[in-house]
């Protein structure tokens, strides 16, 4: 579905992506992982056309991307920080984004999952960080999206939220879709990621399963194992 070749970016003497290349097929869950500074930012920015490319070329479902805007309407994107218009209602937000993108939603379904009925007609400026993190999802999963692209979309959620997350994971996977998914919290990982791809230096430095990264390392979990990785590379 997405294949990246020989990535490149700079920002003034500081290369972020070097020559980087990767292959995310379609349908799964895929955590793209590394360290501060990796890269990772950049590689999601530049997916989603919010970076462009020093040189190399990115291509969904066969054609290139870079410079386009219009395959954008094929993916949905959940921030890592929701920076809403605070004097806007959670209902008003929720209609004004449709208004943008206007195709079909489901957001009445993800309202009543995560129970947020009772705070349509609250502002955002007077909504918790985990209140505002609900939004966010329900914001990402109303629409019917082929690629949806997740930068720490577990912040601030209650246990109960969290339940509520992995599920959608799971009914999104099973329609096909792909999920690419940036998250510090390696037990969400184990428990939902189908193929780890973790950058170092701008660089893949691994791509594969959980399994097999552990096995390569030697490591009986996924914490070891990538600290592993780490220490490998700064001996």
């Amino acid at each position: 579905m997405i294949n990246i070749k020989k990535l490149n970016k700079k920002f003034g003497k500081v290369e972020v992506l070097k020559d980087l290349d990767l292959a995310i097929t379609k349908g799964g869950i895929f955590a793209i992982l590394g360290p501060n500074g990796s890269g990772k930012t950049t590689l999601i920015k530049s997916i989603l056309g919010m970076v462009i490319p020093d040189s190399g070329d990115i291509l969904l479902n066969g054609k290139s991307v870079l410079k386009k805007w219009d395959y954008r309407n094929k993916i949905t994107y959940l921030p890592q920080i929701a920076n809403f218009p605070g004097n806007l209602t959670v209902i008003e937000l929720i209609e004004m984004i449709k208004n943008l993108r206007n195709c079909a939603t489901t957001e009445n379904e993800l309202i009543d999952l995560f129970g947020m009925r009772s705070f349509l007609d609250k502002k955002l400026v007077n909504l918790s960080g985990g209140t505002k993190q609900k939004v966010n999802l329900i914001l990402t999963f109303m629409f019917d999206s082929e690629l949806i692209i997740l930068d720490e979309p577990t912040s601030g959620l209650d246990p109960v939220a969290l339940i509520h997350l992995k599920k959608i994971f799971q009914t999104e996977k099973d329609k096909g879709k792909t999920i690419l998914i940036t998250t510090h919290i390696m037990s969400l990982v184990e428990e939902i990621s189908d193929e780890i791809v973790f950058l170092l230096d701008g660089k893949i430095y691994f791509k594969g399963t959980v399994q097999a990264l552990k096995t390569q390392t030697n490591q009986t979990n996924i914490e070891h194992a990538i600290a592993h990785l780490l220490t490998e590379e700064n001996v």
